[in-house]
């Protein structure tokens, strides 16, 4: 991986919060997978197709660890996903010890009890929206502040046992933390959060609850293996990752709907048959950040003509593999009716996210809701003109809207 200096740098410059960079289209057809500059400066290889992505998403060649963190390509300056994380030695006993503590939790048998307290957080919000557009001047509201943000906070504060009215600071804790434009404050960040659990876990372990947070803290107990700082940082991990993503899709999905009127109108006449399909293609087509998920080569790998080293860093973009023509037909156009099923919104193998189930509970009470409540809304303001943000998981700040 020398002369990394010449190779491309990441992130790609996008034309929009929707649209990815043309560069990604070319990859995929002449170098899937590719050395890159990350945006830390350092080397490592993008890659780019479909089944390259799937397959090394569930090759135990690859790991979060690295063999020497100290000499690991880092990534961003972020402090989320910016280089090396978890023991090497570990490394998937860790992995297997979390499934099994989590996936109770996350059960889809769960999922479906706490529907019914997702549909009424979100009257609660559409309702607040009608009172809010009533008043406002030129009848536009912002659906990111009054929907898309509050939404998934609260589930997961509630599925975790997190003080809702801590919203604003754990909000501000991660967006500082992913944001990779900011440098030091990243890791202050960081390390504001992981206090911030640590006090939590604290009044938890004197006065547990029924939560996720409770059930941790009594599993690193009676578990020697189990550190307190493992625990926190999986804690700060699920807090961060419960609502970040969410918030994201809520918003690319309205966007996706909204700027193709004819896809907004069939949910409207159906909500309840055409969610499902309209929430998968949400999580195919939606492209939250502009990197990937970060893996460490922990032995040599071959793959597609390439040879990976250990220890070199690979991203692998989710994005640009769910985009992929040779599985999608008019794989950038977004359509709920397409035969395709698959895609990799969730991951795939081990780290499969453990809150898919979740996430599509909340999009599919939100989008049903949307329709139904607000047949008549509009965009009020042009795509382009929405500024994203700069953090890891990328998106908008704002939605404004009427209807």
């Amino acid at each position: 991986m020398n002369g990394a200096a010449e190779h491309s740098r990441l992130p790609f410059a996008r034309p929009n919060v929707l649209d990815l960079a043309p560069l990604y289209e070319v990859l995929r057809r002449e170098a899937p997978i590719t050395p890159v500059t990350t945006p830390a400066g350092d080397p490592a290889w993008l890659v780019t197709r479909f089944d390259e992505v799937r397959d090394l998403l569930s090759d135990k060649r690859l790991g979060r660890s690295h063999p020497e963190p100290e000499r690991a390509s880092r990534i961003t300056t972020a402090a989320v996903q910016e280089g090396p994380s978890g023991n090497y030695a570990t490394e998937e006993a860790d992995h297997t010890r979390m499934r099994r503590l989590l996936t109770p939790a996350f059960s889809a048998r769960r999922m479906v009890m706490l529907s019914d307290h997702v549909r009424q957080l979100v009257d609660g919000c559409v309702d607040r929206l009608l009172a809010e557009r009533a008043v406002a001047p030129d009848g536009v509201v912002d659906l990111h502040a009054g929907l898309a943000f509050p939404v998934p906070v609260a589930v997961i504060c509630r599925l975790l046992g997190v003080p809702e009215s801590d919203r604003e600071h754990f909000a501000s804790l991660s967006e500082r933390m992913a944001n990779y434009a900011i440098g030091d404050d990243a890791e202050r960040a960081r390390e504001e959060f992981n206090d911030y659990m640590s006090t939590l876990a604290e009044a938890k372990r004197a006065r547990p609850g029924e939560d996720v947070i409770s059930d941790l803290v009594r599993a690193q107990s009676a578990d020697a293996d189990f550190d307190h700082s493992e625990m926190i940082r999986l804690c700060v991990g699920l807090l961060f990752a419960g609502h970040e993503t969410t918030v994201n899709r809520i918003g690319l999905g309205t966007l996706f709907l909204l700027t193709r009127p004819e896809q907004w109108q069939a949910l409207v006449a159906d909500p309840a048959g055409r969610v499902n399909a309209t929430v998968e293609e949400i999580m195919r087509l939606g492209a939250p950040g502009d990197l990937g998920l970060l893996r460490y080569a922990h032995t040599d790998v071959d793959v597609a003509g390439v040879t990976i080293r250990c220890g070199d860093a690979v991203i692998l973009s989710v994005n640009s593999a769910n985009r992929d023509a040779a599985v999608y037909t008019d794989a950038e156009t977004f359509d709920p009716d397409r035969p395709e099923r698959n895609h990799l919104g969730f991951g795939h193998g081990p780290h499969f996210c453990i809150g898919a189930s979740l996430a599509r509970t909340e999009l599919r009470v939100v989008f049903a809701a949307l329709a139904e409540r607000l047949p008549g809304l509009r965009l009020a303001k042009d795509v382009d003109d929405l500024p994203m943000r700069t953090t890891l998981t990328g998106g908008v700040s704002v939605l404004p809207v009427t209807w």
